[in-house]
């Protein structure tokens, strides 16, 4: 899959990060996972103490794939309002996929805190404004949904607004405590811990091709320089290219556009530094660096063709640009980085655990949507309890079978 082009910020801020030999054996270990981004290190911490022996192979090099041009907005709401997502599963199993996220941020943080290098990880509040009149009724919904579920948030005025930006939205909702990091940075400190813990870590070490021994029921895996691996359980946490390995009927995809900035010698305008993105569809996101750089994304397109989705990157660049100079009228930014890329949902606003009959012993982490790295966290610690203890009570609310209707 040509998941994106353009030009990187993340990989030029750790110019140097470590490396991992190609796999040159046959192997064998009780837990395999595949990929080496983002998701692929967050399963690999949390298997890290497990006694188990672990090891992770990766076609390319470490963060080489989505996870360099992932924006890394570390929030717990996503593109679908939990109220409508309350509709579809019920109250219950949503103020539980609620509380989950909320404890992947704390996740997220605690295993920043425990890692070598610095992952950039900060708290940031974040504004999520109405982006016109119409929005405002299902905003204070939302707002009076997180509030009865105990979330740490306000809903601020027009006036509110008008006091703390130089921008003006009819309402939003301001939430505290959510965060941003360096992805490329988190998922190099993730491989580093775990392979400090004893996880076999594999780079330039592609797989092509996967059969089950029928006498002992493992899960026998074929490199294309020639090597076999033998694995009780595998975890194909390879992002989107996962969808090349098993289509879900579930995940779709479209084109997405990021700009970041040469650094701006002042922030304070920018209230709290405060993530910011809206209600509209495409929507606006924008946040700030630890080198005070801007990154501003959105202008989704439909298009599932690499060729068209680049074709528009230079105005999608000069577009984002432009908004942000609406928004921000005084501060003069030039863009440094921009790339356009695919980004992958799923049509019910859940991420997805994916367990098919015809992969038996093997699990798909699809943590596929808007905050990707919080779903990844969480679906990271269900897979890895459910491998290390047999069961893991809420991996039923993230498969690939859950149910499509509203739960009493």
């Amino acid at each position: 899959m040509n998941l994106m082009s353009g030009t990187y910020y993340w990989p030029a801020t750790f110019p140097s990060p470590p490396s991992y030999p190609q796999l040159e054996e046959n192997l064998e270990c009780d837990v395999l996972i595949v990929g080496g981004g983002s998701s692929a290190s967050q399963c690999a911490y949390y298997l890290a103490d497990s006694g188990l022996k672990v090891a992770v192979i990766e076609k390319g090099k470490i963060g080489s794939g989505s996870t360099s041009s992932n924006t890394a907005l570390i929030q717990y709401s996503g593109e679908k309002m939990f109220t409508n997502l309350a509709n579809s599963f019920g109250k219950e199993y949503i103020s539980r996929h609620l509380a989950l996220l909320q404890e992947a941020i704390n996740e997220i943080e605690s295993a920043s805190a425990v890692t070598e290098i610095d992952c950039e990880f900060c708290r940031r509040d974040s504004l999520y404004s109405a982006s016109c009149g119409e929005d405002v009724e299902s905003l204070r919904k939302e707002y009076e949904f997180l509030k009865e579920q105990g979330l740490k948030v306000d809903f601020l005025s027009k006036e509110e607004i008008e006091e703390k930006y130089p921008f003006s939205r009819e309402a939003a909702i301001y939430s505290f405590g959510d965060g941003e990091l360096n992805p490329f940075k988190f998922t190099h400190a993730l491989i580093e811990y775990a392979a400090k813990k004893g996880v076999q870590i594999f780079e330039n070490t592609e797989m092509n091709g996967h059969h089950v021994d029928p006498q002992t029921g493992r899960v026998i895996l074929s490199t294309t320089s020639g090597q076999s691996i033998s694995a009780g359980k595998i975890i194909f946490a390879c992002g989107y290219e996962g969808i090349d390995l098993k289509k879900e009927k579930q995940v779709s995809f479209v084109s997405t556009y990021t700009v970041t900035t040469r650094p701006v010698p002042d922030l304070t305008f920018w209230y709290n530094q405060t993530l910011l993105w809206e209600t509209a569809r495409p929507y606006l996101y924008m946040r700030t660096t630890a080198d005070n750089r801007i990154i501003i994304g959105g202008l989704d397109d439909n298009t599932p063709y690499p060729e068209d989705r680049d074709s528009k990157l230079i105005h999608k660049r000069d577009k984002l640009i432009e908004e942000f100079n609406k928004m921000f009228p005084s501060i003069h930014v030039e863009p440094e980085y921009h790339l356009a890329a695919f980004y992958g949902g799923t049509v019910d606003g859940l991420p997805i655990i994916g367990k098919y009959e015809e992969y038996p012993n093997s699990y798909f982490l699809m943590g596929f949507g808007d905050n990707g790295t919080v779903y990844s966290q969480m679906l990271a610690k269900i897979i890895a309890e459910e491998i290390k203890t047999g069961n893991s009570p809420d991996l039923k609310l993230y498969l690939n079978d859950r149910p499509l209707v509203a739960k009493k």
